[in-house]
């Protein structure tokens, strides 16, 4: 049986492969949580989209105790372990490519935000234009996205694309030396090797959860599908690199805009 003291020792060491690759990881949670907090709710119902085993969800709740924080992902094994560790948070199994996931969140209105990190990259971006499309039905206008993760430029502006992978590479280099973590393979492998995953790592089989490369890393795959979803005023609000958080707010009404 998979305990709460074992679940959080899984996803300490989640986060720490997850640092390999993000040593600024904690940086970017503080910045999107500071957004959050920056639109003057003390009770925010936010959407975690990709939320694996609830890293920023629980950051998130530990900052804003009074907010609804609603994690989705489509991953048995990952959503198991957040439950175990976090019971505070509500984790929702739903397919964010699949038409209807909203209809599965609960929720009483519409959220404030919706946040995500290190996870909207694996969903191509044909499908990534209609999870903006359907996330916009439930975010209130007005409301924000905020997503952390490598987003590049390249197809934009090479040079400057560059520039920001030698800044991250460098970084990482820096932070960690020779002594990189585990990374994200030898993560998976250890967790689905551990008895006590045994029933969950089978359901995750048999939904075919696992990853299989990086759909949509581009920046402009994430600008274009928002505006087509109604968002307005996107841009960077923090940035280390190729590594960002891109930050969209949806549009309001036109009446409300006119008000």
């Amino acid at each position: 049986m998979l305990t709460h003291d074992a679940a959080l020792d899984w996803i300490a060491r989640w986060d720490r492969q997850q640092e390999g690759y993000l040593p600024d990881r904690e940086e970017r949670f503080t910045a999107l949580i500071d957004a959050v907090e920056a639109l003057g709710r003390p009770d925010p119902v936010v959407i975690d989209l990709g939320c694996g085993p609830g890293s920023l969800s629980a950051r998130l709740l530990e900052r804003l105790p009074e907010a609804t924080v609603v994690s989705v992902d489509a991953d048995p094994l990952l959503l198991g372990l957040g439950r175990a560790a976090y019971p505070r948070l509500t984790f929702v199994a739903a397919d964010l490519r699949t038409s209807g996931w909203t209809g599965l969140l609960g929720l009483d209105g519409p959220a404030d935000v919706a946040v995500s990190t290190t996870a909207l990259h694996w969903i191509s971006g044909t499908e990534l234009k209609g999870v903006y499309a359907e996330l916009a039905t439930v975010l209130r206008p007005g409301g924000l996205l905020l997503n952390g993760d490598h987003l590049d430029t390249e197809d934009t502006t090479p040079t400057l694309s560059r520039l920001e992978h030698t800044v991250h590479e460098r970084e990482t280099a820096r932070t960690f030396g020779t002594n990189r973590p585990e990374d994200w393979r030898t993560w998976w492998e250890a967790i689905t090797a551990d008895p006590a995953f045994a029933a969950l790592n089978q359901e995750r089989t048999t939904a075919g959860a696992d990853h299989h490369g990086s759909e949509s890393h581009l920046l402009s795959h994430h600008v274009e599908a928002l505006k087509e979803a109604g968002f307005s005023e996107i841009g960077t609000l923090w940035q280390r690199g190729n590594n960002r958080l891109l930050c969209a707010v949806r549009a309001l009404e036109p009446a409300e805009s006119t008000a």
